[in-house]
């Protein structure tokens, strides 16, 4: 049981003040002995004879008698609400006060409209072949000049005018494995760059890019250099339907692993700092770290099984 910080009595010291006035002791003795009124005294008394122990125990707030609102009332709200009907025009409709409008909405889930919005079912899919997909996204990182206030606790200890600089991400769909860059821009030029780089790295471990996902940056759907990029590495370009992130989802999850693992693990003095330790996490998130969309295991493994290597 929670007890109040300032409670003068608690079901233990209830039971104790009952038996001594039981047992003859003054009321007003007892009330003294224990900081309460007589009143008090006398109504745990009488809680006691009524219901012995358990009575002693503190009740609920809640009143005991409620006019609740009706069910046909309630059916009726509902039934407006899920024709997209502001809580006013519910109230004049039904010549109801608003508070009670809301109310019945808070209860049954409906007091935001987009409650009212079928759920999306979850599509999940998995290419079979390694480099049949490539997920390509950004993440855009203030640069580190120095321990910021939310290491030392100190808001004197703010950096401003640093700029930017931006994490660029390749994921293969099949074997979950993952590759990285810390860049200064994230204009074409740089994504067609880091394209190239990137399929140069996974053709090292005989992977060859068949298509690339993006989302509808302009970076990616209108930049000569990154549809040259595509060009050259012989990917056809795929991009995720507007305002559905989701659908890349295995870029955005690798980067919300990195913001935990990698690159807001721990303070770091720089920005090179920062990217320094980037190699090293990378090699252990891509061969030992186990992933859990690939049973429990490490995408380098992932892939050795998928090319049929033995080691």
């Amino acid at each position: 049981m929670n007890v109040h910080k300032n409670a003068r009595t608690t079901p233990f010291s209830r039971g104790v003040l009952v038996r001594r006035v039981l047992a003859g002791e003054p009321a007003a003795a007892v009330a003294g002995d224990f900081s309460v009124s007589e009143r008090t005294i006398f109504k745990w008394l009488a809680r006691f004879r009524d219901g012995g122990e358990a009575a002693l125990q503190d009740r609920s707030s809640r009143p005991r008698r409620q006019n609740g609102v009706p069910a046909q009332t309630v059916a009726a709200i509902e039934a407006l609400r899920r024709q997209r009907l502001t809580s006013p025009v519910i109230s004049r409709a039904l010549g109801i006060p608003v508070s009670t409008v809301t109310l019945v909405l808070r209860r049954l889930g409906l007091n935001r409209l987009k409650a009212l919005d079928p759920v999306e079912p979850k599509i999940r899919y998995e290419r079979e072949r390694p480099g049949e997909l490539i997920h390509i996204d950004t993440k855009k990182l203030g640069r580190i000049d120095g321990l910021g206030h939310r290491v030392t606790g100190d808001r004197r200890d703010r950096t401003r005018g640093s700029g930017w600089e931006y994490v660029h991400v390749a994921i293969d769909d099949a074997s979950r494995l993952a590759y990285t860059e810390v860049l200064s821009a994230d204009n074409g030029e740089a994504c067609g760059g880091f394209l190239d780089r990137a399929a140069a790295w996974f053709a090292q471990l005989g992977i060859r890019i068949e298509r690339v996902m993006t989302d509808n940056a302009l970076a990616y759907v209108q930049s000569t250099a990154f549809r040259t990029s595509l060009s050259r590495i012989g990917a056809r370009h795929i991009t995720t339907r507007p305002y559905r992130p989701r659908t890349n989802g295995k870029a955005e999850r690798f980067i919300q692993t990195a913001l935990r693992e990698w690159i807001y693990a721990k303070p770091y003095t720089s920005s090179d700092d920062r990217t320094s330790e980037m190699p090293c996490w990378l090699h252990w998130y891509n061969h030992h770290r186990p992933h859990a969309g690939i049973n429990a295991i490490a995408p380098a493994i992932r892939l050795n099984n998928l090319l049929g290597n033995d080691s």
